[in-house]
């Protein structure tokens, strides 16, 4: 019984020391007047180079654009593994394509591979991150998609010679909103399509189906500077199928989803942040996007719950590293699109402040993108020599487009609700205006930031960060 080569993917989502999650697309076929074709994925694994064990098999669901999400655990710590995916149709349901024997099934011929986490004792993580991958398409054509998945090439590279644990996405993976107003993504069909063309281009393919990839979405999953221009339509039409594209090919290999007793996600998510623990790091993907107030409303990007959320994280383990994913920037403040980034939120970026600052919370780095240019910044307080943060931003992956310029960052005090004002903002690297990656590297007593551009040469010297 042969199968299919995955249409998109194979991902390498959340992963740790005993488990991954790995995801891929199938097709759809229009079934025939007489009967119902259902499509199945299959997965096996293997340590490198030794024995294949039994396959997997998953259901790929129309709903979910004939994609699937298979639940590997049992794995060994820091082990390569070796795996083979495929795709069938048939007229049956999961329990009979379960019950094939394995020596049925003829996988397609390439085998990718992945290494499982590291124990939570290793003193050492490399993370790359970056954001803002443009994809010009209109009227059915894709422009610049050459340039645009260079970058991943680098990536690539890099990786091979320095080693990784994981990519970190930090929004904007896709643009739904093509120049705002020519050819904007409003249909679920749309959407599905958008990520497929963004998804299943070689070089990023390649680096997604090798590395954990840990995504959040920002506004171009959506629309521009969403929800300011969001009207009752936008919010019962537009909205909804652009986060079930979103739930369908970014969120559901995160650890948003619960896994079921047969290995599978499970569930319906009532929101889109995230945490999870990487030994020295603890992770907390804040949704800076979907729970932001409506026009009337006190002014919040974030709801309650999550800051309940984010505040305990921070909290815990206070010897750790807590890394902070905000798809705007936390600080500086900007000259532009004020109301768009974290300064337009005072009110509530003062109590995550003031929180770390009272808890006297150490080692705390908020990462994003969204600006279209790269650097990393420090802030301090002038009532609290003990007080430091540190904000490194990563974008863009790809931007054809004139980027941000140092001119446009605000160095000095942040927009406060209090008055004096009390933290202040310095820059800690040089604002670097081209498309690049960033590569983190966290070891006990320091991270170190490191910018590289679309042909993977340094921007400037690498920054040491120390809390």
């Amino acid at each position: 019984m042969q199968l299919k080569e995955a249409t998109v993917g194979p991902i390498v989502g959340y992963t740790d020391s005993k488990h991954t999650r790995l995801w891929f697309r199938g097709t759809l076929e229009a079934p025939t007047p007489d009967t119902y074709n259902r499509c199945f994925g299959a997965l096996r694994l293997r340590e490198k180079n030794g024995k294949w064990q039994s396959v997997m098999h998953n259901k790929m669901s129309p709903n979910f654009d004939m994609t699937a999400v298979f639940v590997l655990q049992g794995l060994k710590a820091q082990t390569q593994y070796e795996y083979q995916v495929g795709w069938i149709i048939l007229d049956t349901e999961l329990e009979g394509f379960s019950s094939i024997p394995d020596t049925t099934f003829v996988f397609p011929e390439k085998i990718f591979s992945f290494r499982s986490g590291k124990n939570k004792g290793s003193t050492s993580r490399s993370y790359v991150a970056g954001s803002c991958r443009y994809l010009l398409k209109l009227f059915g054509l894709n422009i610049f998609d050459d340039r645009g998945d260079k970058m991943f090439q680098s990536i690539l590279k890099h990786a091979e010679t320095n080693g990784l644990d994981g990519v970190v996405m930090v929004g904007d993976q896709i643009y739904a909103d093509d120049l705002n107003f020519v050819s904007p993504d409003t249909r679920i069909n749309e959407f599905f399509e958008r990520y497929r063309q963004a998804f299943k281009q070689p070089y990023i393919r390649e680096l997604m189906s090798r590395y954990p990839t840990y995504m959040i979405l920002d506004d171009h999953e959506i629309e521009d500077n969403w929800p300011s221009n969001a009207d009752v339509v936008d919010w019962k039409t537009l909205y909804p199928a652009a986060i079930h594209a979103y739930l369908t090919y970014q969120a559901s290999h995160s650890p948003l989803y619960e896994v079921s007793s047969e290995s599978r996600i499970e569930g319906v998510p009532n929101k889109l942040w995230y945490s999870f623990s990487d030994g020295l790091i603890d992770w907390f993907f804040m949704d800076s996007r979907t729970e932001r107030s409506a026009p009337g409303r006190p002014v919040k990007m974030i709801s309650d719950v999550q800051m309940d959320g984010l505040l305990n994280h921070l909290k815990s383990n206070k010897g750790g590293y807590k890394f902070v994913v905000t798809s705007v920037p936390m600080f500086p403040d900007f000259t532009s699109e004020t109301g768009d980034k974290w300064m337009g939120y005072p009110e509530q970026r003062e109590v995550i402040l003031s929180f770390i600052k009272k808890e006297k919370i150490k080692k705390v780095y908020f990462l994003s993108g969204d600006v279209h240019c790269s650097f990393c910044a420090e802030l301090t307080s002038q009532s609290d020599p003990d007080f430091r943060v540190y904000q490194i931003v990563s974008s863009s992956f790809f931007w054809p487009y004139p980027h941000m310029s140092a001119s446009g960052c605000i160095i000095g005090p942040v927009k406060s609700i209090v008055e004096p004002q009390d933290y202040v903002a310095t820059l800690r690297s040089e604002v670097y205006s081209d498309d690049n990656f960033s590569v983190i590297d966290v070891k006990k007593e320091s991270v170190t930031v490191s910018f590289y551009d679309r042909k993977n040469k340094p921007l400037g010297g690498s920054t040491v960060l120390k809390s």
